[in-house]
């Protein structure tokens, strides 16, 4: 049993004391929890089979399983894939064993699942399909990519969010009353904005919250006065959630293409500097805009390109943090340049043509003729050198027979693309036998 604490709480860190101890004191998770919910109602009817819950620290995972356990009668185990290994998943099988011959099931926690590689979590396979145990894992990561197919066919996956900043409020609320668990015997009193920003602060992590509370707390000491200045003193510098080689790369990365292809530098501006506080090397931002620029702004805008290109080239001569200036003006200026995705479009039309045709003859007026033979053969006969009309253009076809009049480039609308339009319908307007407008 825990031996009271001078604040008349018991010893261990807040966090911990507080852990809810009956699925009416569980914050969040409405989306999986209320009634109606896949979830919520598998554990109510008592027959939640294996389970991964995927989602960012601090949202009750762990918990979770614990009252999941105690709410259907079952033994809760708990497995870390981070110091333990498949001998230790054994012994926990044979005990699963021994209390199902007494009509005991077990639920087998596994937290940090992705941590055991895909031939470790095979071991879990014949357990699982017996019924022998429950098994409920915890992942931060995509499972995606971090749990092996069989596994996964086995275990329905939900997704835990981030906890809204009204559910932490009301969370440090009660810490703060709890006199048993919580910090009610400090009798502290709390300035205006404080739960605000600690909530703010936590990024959606229950764990974080409570944390900062206690330390906030201590700092203050007994029926001290905790405010948002006193919370300076133990607050350390922001550090954003973010996984440079996980999938929260990928999706900032996506939000920051998304907001440059929809035309909004402030979007694109934030999930730029979200990487970059996260600790993202910027030329992964370089690359990705890079490829942006021939995709979503092409012919429209042919300068974007070459700023991209330019504003990567500055960034290597300055380096950080002067080179975040050119990324800045890049994504300003991509995001805001008229947008074509003809290019795109265009290049898939080409690599489907070739694909039809892969045989296809070139016309010999298109052959090169560097010998008599190939001369004699008919190579090059016909061609009509372009600069030899005034206008240096001349009509001959350039395609296969078989794709005779396909057209795989089509302008957009905008920006320089309008130029080129003019410039095709007039060159095509020759072509058919129309004068067209000289002066284009």
């Amino acid at each position: 049993m825990s031996e009271p604490s001078l604040f008349g709480a018991t010893v261990g860190p807040l966090a911990e004391r507080m852990r809810p101890r009956t699925l009416a004191e569980f914050v969040g998770q409405r989306h999986l929890l209320d009634a109606g919910k896949a979830l919520g109602e598998a554990i109510r009817r008592g027959d939640l089979g294996s389970t991964i819950f995927w989602g960012p620290p601090g949202v009750g995972k762990t918990t979770l399983a614990r009252l999941i356990a105690q709410h259907t009668g079952r033994e809760f185990v708990a497995f870390s894939a981070v110091t333990e290994g498949v001998p230790r998943v054994r012994e926990i099988i044979k005990e699963a064993e021994g209390r199902l011959v007494l009509g005991r099931g077990t639920v087998l926690f596994c937290d940090e699942i992705h941590r055991f590689n895909r031939a470790q979590q095979d071991a879990f396979l014949p357990h699982v399909e017996r019924g022998t145990v429950t098994l409920i894992g915890a992942t931060t990561e995509n499972p995606s990519f971090s749990l092996n197919g069989a596994l996964l066919s086995r275990a329905r996956v939900f997704v835990l969010e981030p906890l809204a900043v009204a559910d932490l409020i009301g969370l440090l609320r009660e810490a703060l009353v709890d006199r048993e668990r919580g910090l009610g015997a400090q009798d502290l009193e709390v300035g205006p904005g404080v739960l605000e920003t600690i909530a703010e602060q936590s990024d959606g992590d229950a764990r974080q919250a409570l944390t900062i509370l206690e330390s906030a707390a201590r700092h203050v000491g007994l029926k001290g006065a905790l405010t948002v200045e006193a919370l300076q003193a133990v607050l350390a510098r922001r550090v954003p959630r973010y996984d440079a080689s996980g999938e929260e790369h990928f999706n900032l990365l996506s939000a920051y293409h998304k907001s440059l292809r929809g035309s909004d530098p402030d979007g694109a501006l934030y999930w730029m500097a979200r990487m970059l506080e996260g600790g993202e090397d910027p030329r992964t931002l370089f690359r990705r805009a890079l490829a942006m620029a021939a995709e979503d702004i092409g012919l429209a805008d042919p300068n974007a390109l070459l700023l991209a290109v330019a504003a990567r080239n500055a960034y290597e001569v300055l380096g950080a943090p002067e080179g975040y200036l050119p990324l800045a003006e890049m994504t300003i200026y991509l995001a805001t340049a008229p947008k074509s995705n003809s290019t795109v479009v265009a290049l898939g039309a080409a690599l489907a043509a070739a694909r039809e045709t892969p045989a296809d003859p070139v016309p010999l007026h298109l052959r090169n003729a560097p010998t008599g033979l190939m001369k004699d053969l008919g190579y090059g006969a016909g061609y009509r050198y372009a600069h030899d009309a005034p206008e240096h253009f001349v009509p001959q076809e350039y395609l296969p027979d078989s794709l005779r009049g396909r057209r795989l480039y089509q302008p957009g609308s905008l920006g320089f693309e309008t130029k080129v339009a003019e410039r095709l319908a007039w060159w095509r307007s020759k072509a058919s036998g129309g004068e067209g407008d000289s002066g284009r």
